[in-house]
Formats: structure tokens, C-alpha cells, sequence
């Protein structure tokens, strides 16, 4: 493979530094180097702090939309500023920033009055890269393979995008409730609520309809089968992580009724 020439790793090592000073700059340190200095440089770096502060509030509300309602716009952009200086994105597409912001909530010490916000985030991003995942469709001829092969020589493969958010907090009604209005949204937050106290946690399943990522409650055995399954385990190995309460038939009409099945394979090994 060939190597970059050294000039060019000087430069890609200055420029490295040069934003390494500016998030430093944006997190409010005095930093030396300026090639401006003094007033100039102070309204240089006010209006880079501006800008980026823009930038991080779009781009986590863009993928957490639940989590921004649930904080408030104004601590939510607080959130957003502090995450851009803890993780700043290492890609130029904003679009995949954010993995990390879960469990830095969780993490945060001020939002410990809130252990539900973390997995909330985590369904939200779910959903954000569900949307963003490429287009399938459903290979319906592999399907007779479930007829013919050996379950322990077989793997089912689910749709790009899809997803399992397992939970011990009612992460899909928190979702629901706030996409509510009026009498409807009431009922749903007392619902929430009751299961907080509780608690009562959910399994959520994230897949596509359309262009439109969806969530779906499913059962515990229903949850330990597509992680199992996503896990890129085989069909033998699949149904004992399922367990005995699973029903293969039901799953596989819910599987096709909403699009989670790609298709079926024989393994490789």
C-alpha cells in the first residue's frame, strides 16, 4: 500500500492540531498559536463557538428528537454543546454523530433524576439509523430453505436498519406519549407514569415501514430471538436463546406483515 508523502502528514498533523485548538477554544481554554490575536481573535473564536453550538443542537435534535422534547430546547442545547466538546464528530457526515450520546447521558451526573433518558436516546438513534439504512428488499425464493435445510446450518438475515432496544424502562410508551396531543397524550403519560413507578420495562423493536422507522413492542422470548438473530447466530441456535414460549409461526407472519425478514441463507460453516 502506498504511504502518504511526508509533507502531507505534516499537514494533516497541523490541521489535526489546528481543530484540536479550536474545540479547545470552544469549550471556553485560552489557547496560544493564534495567527490572530488580541479583540480580533476573541470575535473569531465567539462566532466559531456560535456556529458549532448551531451545529451540534441541529444535528443531536435531528437524531433525538424524544430526548430534546423530554429536556427542553434550551437544556437540550446545553447538552448539545457539551457533547460536541466531550465527542466531537470524527466524520463529516453529522448524520452519524451521536452513537456515543447515550451513554454519555447516562454518565452525566445531572441527569440522574432521569435513568430513563439514556435508553430513550438509544431508541431515538435507533430509529435515526434505521432511516438512513440502504433499501432491501425480500429475497421471498430463500424462504423455502425453512422447509428444506438444517436449522443448525441456517440463518434468517433482518433488514438493514433493523434493531432491538431491550429496556427497563417503558422506552416505547415515553416515545409514543410525546408524539401525542390533546386528551390522547394525557392518558398516555398516566400510563407512562404508572410504569416508571413501577418499573416496567419494554422491548423495542426498530424496523422500517416505507422511508418511516417504526416501533414495535415485542415479548421477552420475541426480543432474545432477534438479538439472537442479529448476533448472526444460526436458526438452531436461535430458537434455544428464544426459548419455549416462542411461536416460529407468529413471528414469521409479524416478519413479513411489517418487513423485518430480508431472507434466508445456508451458513457458510
Amino acid at each position: 500500500m502506498p504511504t502518504r508523502p511526508a509533507a502531507d502528514r505534516a499537514g494533516v498533523q497541523r490541521e489535526a492540531q489546528r481543530q484540536q485548538a479550536l474545540l479547545r477554544a470552544f469549550a471556553g481554554e485560552p489557547i496560544d498559536g493564534l495567527r490572530e490575536q488580541g479583540a480580533r481573535a476573541l470575535r473569531g473564536l465567539d462566532a466559531y463557538r456560535a456556529n458549532a453550538e448551531a451545529i451540534a443542537e441541529r444535528a443531536l435534535a435531528a437524531a433525538f428528537a424524544t430526548v430534546q422534547v423530554m429536556v427542553g430546547p434550551d437544556d437540550f442545547a446545553r447538552l448539545a454543546r457539551a457533547y460536541w466538546c466531550a465527542q466531537p464528530p470524527s466524520r463529516g457526515d453529522l448524520g452519524e454523530w451521536g452513537g456515543g450520546y447515550a451513554d454519555w447521558l447516562q454518565a452525566h451526573p445531572g441527569l440522574t433524576a432521569w435513568p430513563y433518558l439514556a435508553d430513550c436516546a438509544r431508541l431515538d438513534f435507533a430509529l435515526h439509523r434505521c432511516e438512513r439504512a440502504a433499501d432491501a428488499g425480500l429475497d421471498a425464493g430463500s424462504l423455502s430453505l425453512l422447509e428444506s435445510a438444517d436449522p443448525a446450518a441456517l440463518r434468517l438475515e433482518l433488514m438493514p436498519g433493523v434493531t432491538l432496544i431491550r429496556s427497563a424502562w417503558p422506552i416505547a410508551s415515553i416515545l409514543e406519549a410525546h408524539r401525542l396531543d390533546g386528551e390522547q397524550a394525557e392518558r398516555a403519560f398516566d400510563d407512562v407514569r404508572a410504569k416508571i413507578a413501577a418499573p416496567h420495562g419494554e422491548d423495542a423493536l426498530v424496523a422500517r415501514d416505507g422511508w418511516r422507522a417504526v416501533v414495535h413492542r415485542v415479548t421477552d422470548a420475541d426480543a432474545r430471538w432477534t438479538l439472537s438473530l442479529l448476533a448472526g447466530h444460526d436458526l438452531a441456535r436461535a430458537l434455544d436463546d428464544a426459548g419455549a414460549t416462542f411461536d416460529f409461526a407468529g413471528w414469521l407472519q409479524a416478519a413479513l406483515r411489517h418487513s423485518w425478514l430480508k431472507g434466508a441463507h445456508v451458513c457458510a460453516d
